[in-house]
């Protein structure tokens, strides 16, 4: 492949990477919306939104080799990846709904609630708490983290494919090579560029009384993003 070639190549694997992030909601959304109820630090989410992107971007380059190896028309390879982008999506809405499910039976258990007692000196007393307000934050973040990393290598990278396709039909393969890690590069930049900018944008929002709530917000935020990928075809 000549150098005009593949510099196209490299180029549009830098905007394609770039433009799909940004398209698809669910390459930021979760994160920031999991961050803010489970008040990560901007270090632990970057490095959450780190570890899902590249298992999302290495699972398309695998279907991809495999393809290539196989000897598979482009056709097929991209029928596969429509498959797993159809789960991926509705998994992604599945956990949403279960971790917002999981968050209102949490907010409902921390209900608060009026306890009287009468002083020594006959003077009634009476306070209100919840029993479960230090325990809101989930014990299970590391499951919640791995069900994350899952749906992300279930999701394709759709336009890689074809950029992988096209240099690996001429044998070039430090084209292929450099087209994936430019594509690579461009989706982890934009992923935790958005997931920068939400997780400081999100530490603003106060909501009041909502707070209890915040869980059950954020899985349905997760739900929401995969039914818009689901509408929207992103």
């Amino acid at each position: 492949m000549d150098g005009v070639a593949g510099t196209t190549l490299m180029l549009t694997a830098l905007v394609l990477g770039t433009v799909h992030t940004f398209l698809g909601p669910d390459h930021y959304v979760p994160f920031v919306a999991l961050a803010r109820a489970g008040t990560w630090s901007l270090r632990k989410t970057l490095a959450i939104t780190t570890l899902c992107g590249i298992g999302h971007v290495l699972s398309s380059v695998v279907i991809g080799l495999i393809g290539v190896g196989a000897g598979l028309a482009l056709a097929q390879v991209t029928d596969v990846e429509d498959k797993r982008g159809a789960f991926a999506t509705w998994a992604l809405i599945a956990f949403g709904l279960a971790y917002g499910t999981w968050g209102l039976w949490q907010a409902l258990r921390n209900r608060p609630h009026v306890h009287s007692h009468v002083h020594e000196d006959g003077t009634l007393h009476a306070h209100t708490h919840g029993h479960q307000q230090a325990h809101l934050h989930p014990h299970g973040t590391g499951r919640t983290v791995w069900i994350l990393f899952i749906v992300f290598v279930l999701g394709p990278c759709e336009p890689l494919i074809p950029l992988l396709i096209y240099p690996a039909a001429q044998h070039d393969w430090m084209t292929m090579a450099a087209v994936t890690a430019v594509f690579g590069a461009a989706t982890l930049t934009a992923m935790l560029t958005v997931t920068t900018a939400g997780w400081y944008g999100l530490r603003i929002v106060k909501l009041g009384f909502l707070e209890r709530y915040i869980h059950a917000l954020a899985g349905g935020v997760l739900a929401l993003s995969g039914v818009t990928v689901l509408l929207l075809g992103v």
